[in-house]
């Protein structure tokens, strides 16, 4: 099978089995941030026993069911598939750009688009895991969640192994570990990255699951006063309002009867859901790369407006032109992330932008709130040609642009 042209942002993975042309999703020239780290490259050198902790024996995966879980641009999904030929793992991620990186990364290695098959956090595990590999997220509640959702597909011959730098692995993460499927010990670092060895012995009891969490909102905050917001594990601000989202609640503009409203990269859908209950007839639509993000907006959503609401749920980046039609929104609300894993980054909040343009009708606006020293308003200002603030305080402000 032929290999698709390497893009100006792809870089080199260096594998146990060959190197790999990997690049994020969506490609872009100007973000040199890598596809892969360290982390990916520890892991996959263990499985081939190249590493130290391997002890030069190589993992034998000829068989076995092998999921890959909170692979994050499908760096591992990615070599295993063309290093197994007619093996097929399954990957786990909340994240549709991972997921749209996998699939772009596997056709560019020559692999079959079914080579692996991809299921989000949403969906139902596997029913059997012989080998789990994890890579550690950011969040240890998801974590904690996927792990309860994968420990029945689990048993005392499967092989648990994690990875991440070290500075993304606490005592917090070897305890999950430990408490959910069974003992957990560490390698030494190699190159600022470690990998966590589990070995599931039955006896573990994971209890409950304590995810999805709920509570209820401030009672100073307009119409979605005291009103409940369920959050999925992995959403943004799990436990309590955050004070960005706060003062856009504070600030919020009008919708009328009628009128299509984007909740872009909505987390749990607070801001859609006030704008909702403020505006009766409003038609809503959440848009978020998470998946656990899209199903908390979407449960927040239907119990306090009920299921007949109109309203739309996307797992999308940004406003992409397969998510929502160009000129066909009227009013876009936007509190963009500054980080993808541990890099800071103006990337997505730029994407954010450019799309929020796209889908506005003429007239229509984009209200962001976000860090004062972010100075998302000089990026506003290059895209719509006009930026006003609506409101500030020491520590953020509210943005308006509108689309002419």
């Amino acid at each position: 099978m032929n290999r698709l042209p390497t893009p100006a942002a792809a870089t080199s993975f260096p594998t146990p089995w060959g190197d790999l042309d990997l690049t994020r999703y969506p490609e872009d020239p100007r973000e040199l941030l890598r596809a892969w780290d360290a982390a990916d490259e520890y892991l996959l050198r263990h499985l081939a026993g190249e590493a130290d902790s391997a002890q030069g024996e190589a993992l034998d995966l000829t068989g076995r069911a092998v999921t890959v879980l909170g692979d994050r641009w499908g760096a591992l999904t990615t070599a295993l598939t063309t290093a197994l030929a007619g093996h097929r793992p399954t990957q786990i991620s909340d994240s549709h750009l991972a997921q749209q990186a996998t699939r772009a990364n596997l056709a560019r290695a020559g692999a079959d688009p079914a080579a692996a098959r991809l299921l989000t956090t949403r969906d139902t595990p596997p029913e059997r895991i012989d080998v789990l590999l994890v890579r550690v997220p950011k969040s240890l509640a998801l974590l904690e969640d996927q792990l309860h959702r994968l420990a029945p597909a689990v048993h005392p011959g499967t092989v648990v192994i994690g990875t991440g730098m070290v500075t993304e692995i606490h005592t917090s993460t070897l305890r999950l570990f430990e408490r959910l499927l069974g003992p957990t010990r560490t390698s030494l670092a190699v190159r600022k990255a470690r990998l966590i060895f589990c070995a599931p012995d039955g006896s573990a009891d994971p209890g409950p699951n304590p995810w999805p969490h709920r509570y209820a909102l401030p009672g100073d905050i307009g119409p979605a006063s005291g009103r409940t917001v369920v959050n999925h594990a992995g959403t943004f601000c799990a436990d309590r309002l955050d004070i960005g989202t706060r003062f856009l609640l504070a600030h919020l503009p009008t919708a009328a009867p009628g009128d299509r409203v984007v909740d872009l990269g909505c987390g749990n859908g607070v801001v859609g859901t006030a704008v909702a209950l403020a505006a009766p007839g409003a038609e809503l639509v959440f848009v978020d790369e998470s998946h656990q993000a899209v199903a908390s907006a979407e449960e927040t959503f239907r119990g306090n407006l009920g299921p007949d609401a109109p309203a739309e749920f996307l797992t999308a980046d940004a406003l992409a032109a397969d998510a929502v039609p160009a000129g066909s929104v009227d009013l876009v609300l936007n509190n963009p992330p500054f980080h993808s894993h541990q890099a800071t980054t103006d990337a997505t909040a730029w994407r954010m932008f450019t799309g929020a343009k796209r889908a506005l009708r003429q007239g229509g606006e984009l209200w962001v709130v976000g860090n004062r020293h972010l100075g998302y308003h000089v990026k506003l200002r290059r895209l719509f040609g006009n930026c006003q603030t609506v409101a500030g305080n020491a520590k953020f402000v509210v943005l308006r642009a509108v689309k002419r």
